[in-house]
């Protein structure tokens, strides 16, 4: 047995190896009976070709078979190549075929279209996990007849994550090459102030993940849980009430969300929440996407205090936490750099500005990518001459180094050269009782060169008019940055992590551009 998964020292190898390691649904699975599948899949994959240096395709749903498999490509020294699920065939294809992956592992209902697709690349073997189809061979197949070689692992496999793809054609980032030497001392330490010391994780605890296993936070939080001494819950599909069943069920005591998803529970009924008992959580994490003051506030008179919050960057790893007390003193914070993190905030030209000025949030970190997969290193768009990776986020520090996020640089508006963030716009609309959704983006006007639309999206069975949404906005928005026009939508278009693509709202906004509210 020689899964270890030790982030330091600190962290002892299991006892019991007969211990449950994870759930989903009904099934579990043990320390030892994970170790053995994937030593069985590592030597099938293995006959098959796949070998150290490869990059995998996995394309995956939260679910137990994710730990398999990526413990058996690490066993391989072989890396993934996350793929979301939600992507359609030739979408796919463009990332197998940019990051060359050798081999793929899929749990497509009908893997057939993905293997029509696939055809070209030539790849060693693909996997399905649930369905016999031609051109694929079964996971349990596999497993079965692979032989039990005791193969090494101190943690899961690297991961190349592509980015969203929210404002072009996504890049491979790889996680786990970074520019930066640092010592392992450095790099632990901010490792685990990223997991804010362990809060993330703890021995005889349960967290739950319900994020998708082709971004960065549900392997890396998996990992750390797992190596911490917590059981791991998967929800292979979110739903709301479903959350607080698990919560009651496992006693869970970390879970690791996303905004929406935080914003969804809170929608159940009054009636729903009541009847289960929330008590053992102790950590809720929210990041990934805009995190207004009022959902934290809600979120932490439903769970206590128990609310943190996280900013990072594919890029860049994790960049500021805030932690409940922090939030409780600033609502609107997004958290104080890790350790070993440095934050400067710089004009337009490049100067270093000071606390309470507004600028475009650079960092340095110990763990930025040197470039991304197949298009060399970063260049002076992403990276400063000294070395701090531009987010293209907008932000200030406060006068004690607490970082506040208002946007996407790329999102603002300049509507008769006063600039409007959208963010704010959208934390206020976003709290009227009958907005499930709403994303504000700038569009063209002739007198003032753009003036905000916004998109909203009720609740099930709520009717609103532009009138009530530009009322709400009374006294609590400064008349500038209330949206000019509002469409009313069935959905509004995001991608896994929740995070509104704009890019898709842009191109319907222009047609749009002309309408008065």
């Amino acid at each position: 047995m020689s899964i270890e998964l030790t982030p330091s020292p600190a962290y002892a190898p299991r006892d019991d190896l007969d211990a449950i390691a994870a759930h989903e649904g009904e099934r579990t699975l043990t320390w030892r009976e994970w170790n053995r599948q994937a030593d069985r899949l590592a030597s099938s994959l293995a006959r098959r070709g796949v070998q150290a240096g490869d990059r995998v395709a996995v394309r995956l749903h939260t679910r137990l078979e994710w730990l398999v498999i990526s413990l058996a490509l690490s066993k391989l020294d072989a890396a993934i190549v996350a793929v979301n699920y939600r992507l359609s065939p030739p979408e796919a294809l463009y990332i197998a075929s940019d990051c060359e992956v050798t081999a793929a592992i899929i749990d497509d209902v009908d893997p057939s279209e993905l293997v029509d697709a696939w055809a070209d690349l030539g790849l060693k073997v693909v996997v399905s996990v649930d369905v016999d189809s031609p051109g694929t061979e079964l996971l349990s197949d596999l497993i079965e007849a692979g032989a039990e070689e005791d193969r090494p692992a101190l943690r899961l496999a690297k991961i190349v994550i592509y980015s969203s793809g929210t404002t072009g054609a996504p890049k491979g980032a790889p996680m786990g090459e970074y520019i930066n030497e640092v010592d392992d001392a450095v790099r632990l330490e901010y490792a685990m102030s990223v997991m804010f010391d362990g809060a993330a994780g703890g021995p005889g605890g349960a967290t739950l993940i319900n994020l998708p296993m082709h971004h960065g936070a549900g392997p890396s939080y998996s990992e750390f849980a797992l190596a911490t001494g917590n059981q791991v819950v998967f929800q292979r599909r979110f739903d709301a009430e479903d959350v607080l069943r698990l919560i009651e069920r496992h006693r869970i005591t970390n879970w690791i969300a996303v905004p929406t998803m935080l914003q969804r529970v809170l929608r159940l009924p009054a009636g729903v929440l009541a009847q289960y008992d929330l008590d053992s959580l102790r950590f809720i994490l929210g990041g990934a996407a805009p995190f207004s003051s009022e959902l934290k506030q809600d979120a932490a008179r439903l769970f206590g205090d128990v609310i943190f919050e996280i900013y990072g960057a594919t890029e860049a790893g994790m960049i500021a936490g805030a932690t409940p007390e922090l939030l409780s003193r600033k609502p609107t914070a997004t958290g104080v750099p890790f350790r070993h993190v440095e934050v400067q905030i710089l004009d337009e030209a490049g100067n270093v500005l000071g606390p309470g000025q507004t600028g475009e949030i650079t960092v340095r970190t110990p763990n930025i990518i040197p470039g991304y997969i197949g298009r060399g290193p970063l260049g002076p768009d992403k990276l400063t001459e000294h070395g701090f990776y531009r987010t293209g986020d907008v932000g200030h520090l406060d006068e004690d180094g607490v970082l506040f996020i208002y946007d996407r640089l790329s999102d603002m508006i300049i509507a008769g050269g006063v600039n409007i963030y959208p963010a704010e716009s959208e934390a206020v609309i976003g709290t009227h009782p009958s907005v499930a959704h709403v994303a504000v983006i700038g569009v063209p006007d002739p007198d003032h060169g753009e003036q905000p639309l916004a998109f909203v999206q009720t609740v099930p069975g709520a009717s609103l008019t532009t009138d009530e949404v530009l009322a709400f906005c009374e006294g609590k928005l400064a008349k500038y940055k209330w949206p000019r026009a509002v469409e009313f939508v069935d959905e509004l278009p995001m991608n896994s992590m929740g995070k509104v693509l704009k890019r898709v709202l842009r191109e319907r906004g222009a047609s749009t551009s002309g309408v008065s509210a």
